[in-house]
């Protein structure tokens, strides 16, 4: 790969973050604001978005709980940016599956917190920012390594599908 494309890349991603289960507002925001929010995060991935139609559905499939009084709460917010990530490598059944296993092993501001971390861990490391993965969380349990499993499978991808579409805009 080039050097230059391999640069773009990296800028691409350098200053990525998401938001720590804290950070994520929890005044009850609607379903406007929600999409809104969790697409100015996601943006930097390119391919992993969310809309309307798509929260609405994860609520009707049962993912995420429905929004009181039409307002979206923390808890909510945080599963749907997980959703967002792992639909991209996931069907719908296994992501239900893991959030089941979470919520029977570790409290929602836990695992999320968790996930971030390791998903910027990972996806810095894919991108070339790091040599090696950081080692993060003490416990080693069968959900765990699924969610890094998860994580691994979507950074790659994320990888993969900005080098597709930087080549695509040189064509």
């Amino acid at each position: 790969m080039k050097q230059d494309r391999k640069e773009k890349l990296k800028e691409s991603i350098e200053t990525f973050h998401l938001p720590r289960y804290d950070e994520i507002p929890d005044v009850g925001l609607y379903l406007e604001q929600v999409a809104k929010y969790i697409g100015n995060l996601l943006m930097p991935l390119e391919d992993i978005s969310i809309t309307r139609s798509m929260i609405s559905n994860y609520i009707k499939q049962g993912l995420v709980s429905n929004p009181v009084k039409k307002q979206y709460n923390r808890d909510q917010i945080a599963y749907l940016i997980f959703i967002a990530i792992a639909k991209s490598v996931l069907s719908l059944e296994h992501i239900r599956l893991m959030i089941d296993m979470q919520k029977d092993n570790y409290d929602n501001a836990t695992a999320y917190n968790y996930f971030c971390m390791e998903f910027e861990n990972v996806l810095f490391y894919v991108f070339g920012f790091k040599d090696n993965p950081e080692q993060i969380g003490t416990d080693s349990t069968d959900l765990k390594l699924m969610l890094q499993n998860l994580i691994v499978t979507s950074a790659h991808k994320i990888y993969l599908d900005k080098c597709f579409n930087m080549i695509g805009e040189q064509l």
